[in-house]
């Protein structure tokens, strides 16, 4: 069975995006980059809104990728320059960062930590490993119920509205993606049901209104 390519990270520009499938490939790592950016820029302001470059990678060389930008911070660490906003940060927003490495990019991650080792609060990969850990479980919790949204995907899916069948779709089938490569239902069980409900009742509503208008 093929191995399927999920996000490893997201850009919204081209260069940033190929920057890291270069890299990768020079250290022979099999990647994807997609292009998921909006076909139409509804602000009409041409300011990149809309714009997403994916760069993917194997589930199981997650681990390795990010082995090797960590590998990459650590070498840029030795040029930065005096005036970078994470000098200023306090310990504990520095320890902020590290627990949630996943928003940050590797070089911060990597500087954050050597900031808190050089201030005498080191922090182990032991406690590096716990704080993933912890992080994941954090991650993986579904979330809270989308009474709003259940109650509008019922509505519209009534009045045989394409609004209510995407409703009903996106609360049975939405995932996202851990930091380490799983992935996961974005909303509970309940809300799952619900969207399935929502996605039959829209479907049918959907043909009956179609026959009504054809037959009228």
């Amino acid at each position: 069975m093929i191995e399927e390519f999920i996000t490893f990270q997201k850009f919204n520009d081209q260069n940033s995006a190929s920057e890291l499938g270069d890299f990768f490939k020079e250290k022979k790592l099999e990647y994807v980059l997609e292009d998921n950016s909006l076909s139409f820029d509804p602000t009409f302001a041409n300011n990149g809104f809309g714009k997403e470059f994916c760069i993917k990678l194997k589930k199981s060389d997650f681990e390795k990728g990010n082995a090797f930008l960590n590998e990459k911070a650590e070498k840029e660490i030795v040029e930065i320059d005096n005036d970078y906003y994470l000098l200023s940060f306090t310990d504990k927003e520095l320890f902020e960062l590290i627990a949630a490495s996943d928003e940050w990019n590797p070089f911060d991650v990597s500087l954050a930590e050597r900031l808190l080792k050089e201030r005498g609060k080191e922090v182990t990969q032991e406690e590096i490993e716990k704080i993933k850990t912890n992080r994941i479980f954090e991650l993986s919790k579904p979330e809270k119920s989308q009474r709003t949204y259940i109650i509008i995907g019922y509505i519209t899916a009534i009045f045989g509205g394409f609004l209510g069948i995407f409703i009903g779709w996106h609360l049975l089938t939405f995932k996202k993606t851990l930091p380490n490569g799983n992935r996961i239902y974005v909303y509970s069980n309940n809300d799952r049901k619900q969207g399935n409900r929502i996605l039959i009742i829209g479907g049918i509503f959907l043909v009956i209104w179609l026959l009504y208008r054809f037959l009228k």
